[in-house]
């Protein structure tokens, strides 16, 4: 057995009729002079296994015979005129400059979408900080609010409590007057 490129088995398997090479896996024992008689290769047998029927192909070397038989002519070149050339040669040109464009379409468009998201972003982040100020600046305020509450309510105590000071020293000079 010879070792044979991939593509050549390709070949050799697609002459094979799909049919017969079916009908030989699925029953080896009623169509053994099937296996083996194939014009380029010898299919056999090897051994039978719990997932199947396992073939050994080997492919024959190629005859002289056969290789004129496959041989395809090249058609014969034509003469290549300046014209034809030069068309070509525009025809590519065209194609550099169409892929040129379209990369720098394509360019501009990745500038003006991170554009708009440098835009959306220093309009975010100004907005946060604006809401932040406000918030801070309501803060503050209910703050000083507070402050100014609990020094105008300590205030009103400390009078109350002079009030209440001076009225008990007033009873108590009462008192001692009228003692005294």
């Amino acid at each position: 057995m010879f070792h044979v490129p991939s593509t050549a088995y390709k070949e050799k398997m697609k002459e094979i009729s799909v049919l017969s090479f079916i009908c030989s896996c699925l029953y080896p024992e009623t169509h053994k002079n099937i296996m083996g008689h194939f014009e380029d290769m010898d299919i056999k047998p090897i051994n039978k296994r719990a997932s199947g029927q396992a073939f050994e192909v080997i492919l024959k070397p190629t005859s002289p015979v056969s290789d004129a038989a496959h041989c395809v002519t090249t058609p014969p070149k034509r003469d290549v005129s300046l014209e034809d050339i030069q068309k070509k040669l525009e025809a590519a040109e065209d194609r550099r400059r169409s892929q040129e464009a379209q990369v720098l379409r394509a360019l501009a468009e990745k500038r003006d979408h991170e554009r708009d998201v440098l835009l959306k972003a220093m309009e975010e982040n100004s907005n946060f900080s604006r809401m932040a100020e406000e918030k801070l600046q309501v803060k503050m305020e209910q703050n000083e609010e507070n402050r100014q509450a609990y020094l105008s309510a300590m205030m009103e105590r400390l009078q109350e409590r002079e009030k209440h000071a001076q009225e008990v020293r007033r009873n108590k000079e009462l008192r001692e007057e009228v003692t005294a």
